[in-house]
């Protein structure tokens, strides 16, 4: 790049970060998580600062190199983000809840996915780049995820990450994203614009990660736990290992978070505690806390709310009642089948209900890979944000009700006599 351009680079990486933790604040200040603020300071910069061109010490600068270059910074920090989600999930995350746990992921998994595909059909001829089969396959995926670092965060937040609620609303999370991703890579591989040929060796790459990836790992860090000296070059064998394995997906014609998610599930875990936690806490510092609000504001950019028009916003509130009243439909029968008092499954509804930047990373490589358009795209990330924004809110008036009701039923049942008739 040129000198201009390289300031103009840096000056809009400066923006960026500016911006999406400004926005972020501002999320959290009502009640938001900071995703919904970093992804409407994407769309509000996308039709402002990074579409035009910069008038830079007397020269005009055009932004189109800028673009790229952020786009490469965000992919960076998505892919430490996904490793840390690949690596922090553990059999406990499927152990807890035990039916419950299954029935709520199923439910919120299988009954959004459905309307998904069937709501995607009378729109795939015009929004599907890749054909009808992919495009609504796509949709249906992208309507059925949970965000669960999303959601981890509301549970804290809320202080319900230690209730009963809280463990079967986690551990069914961890399930839908696990099934999201895994489907995500299957229609991916099957209608993405990727080499076809080598989508066949994917399994023979999983292969590689278990069966040597793994336990040569194991034989790297081992004797790092103890040392406090040698985890800085522990840190560095996995990021060198996370690129590789992200490089090794892109090439097979998967995307590369595949790779990311992979590694990070293959990571190894036993004796390796306190090595383990370091190395998710160095690379949430450098990707989840700087890099990947670049990649939300980014991926917001690519929204356009001036081209919405009539069929657009027809489309937008189809997607979204669907997307609403299919994942909290699903999520409480899947709760109520299991046993759960009615409270309880309407909160887990409420919870499950959370996309936030799971679904805008679907999105993305939606987009990329060509199974969706860009107005689709715009229309799907609104969705996101609305069924994000909408969480709290309605967690705050069913937690209201529950509370209400109970105190109600209490003062109803002392008004009554030892004999069960009302006191005179």
């Amino acid at each position: 790049m040129k000198g201009d351009e390289t300031a103009a680079f840096f000056l809009a990486f400066a923006v960026v970060l500016g911006l999406a933790r400004l926005f972020a604040a501002a999320a959290r200040k009502v009640g938001q998580p900071p995703v919904v603020g970093e992804i409407v300071a994407g769309i509000l910069l996308g039709s402002t600062l990074l579409s035009s061109r910069w008038g830079l010490w007397g020269e005009t600068v055009p932004l189109d190199g800028v673009r790229p270059l952020l786009g490469a910074l965000a992919d960076v920090g998505l892919a430490m983000f996904m490793f840390v989600i690949g690596y922090e999930m553990d059999h406990s995350f499927f152990r807890a809840g035990g039916r419950t746990t299954l029935n709520v992921a199923a439910g919120s998994t299988l009954v959004p996915l459905a309307g998904g595909c069937l709501v995607a059909l009378p729109f795939a001829a015009e929004h599907g780049p890749s054909g009808s089969a992919g495009f609504v396959l796509f949709t249906g995926v992208a309507l059925s995820v949970t965000a669960f670092p999303v959601l981890a965060r509301i549970l804290a937040d809320r202080r319900l990450n230690r209730t009963a609620v809280g463990r079967y609303t986690m551990a069914a999370a961890a399930v839908n994203d696990l099934a999201a991703w895994v489907l995500l890579a299957g229609v991916v591989a099957c209608f993405g614009t990727g080499g076809r040929w080598r989508v066949a060796l994917v399994p023979v790459y999983l292969l590689v990660l278990v069966c040597v990836v793994r336990p040569l790992m194991a034989r790297l860090l081992r004797p790092r736990e103890t040392e406090e000296g040698l985890r800085a070059p522990a840190i560095l064998m996995s990021t060198t290992g996370l690129m590789t394995s992200c490089a090794a997906t892109e090439w097979l014609g998967v995307h590369f978070i595949f790779g990311a998610f992979a590694f990070g599930a293959v990571m190894p875990r036993v004796g390796l505690e306190r090595l383990r936690i370091e190395v998710m806490e160095r690379m949430e510092q450098a990707g989840t806390h700087i890099l990947l609000p670049v990649y939300f504001v980014v991926a917001g950019t690519g929204v356009d709310l001036a081209a919405f028009d009539g069929s657009s916003m027809g489309l937008l509130v189809a997607a979204l009642v669907v997307a609403v009243s299919t994942k909290m439909t699903g999520a409480y029968l899947g709760a109520r089948t299991s046993g759960l008092h009615r409270d309880d499954a309407l909160t887990i509804s409420v919870l499950m209900n959370t996309r936030g930047l799971t679904e805008v990373v679907i999105l993305t490589v939606g987009l990329q890979m060509g199974l969706i358009d860009e107005e689709f795209y715009s229309v799907l990330i609104v969705v996101a944000v609305l069924t994000t924004a909408m969480t709290g809110p309605l967690l705050r008036r069913v937690r209201r009700e529950s509370v209400t009701a109970t105190r109600h039923g209490a003062e109803a049942g002392a008004a009554l006599a030892p004999d069960g008739r009302a006191r005179t």
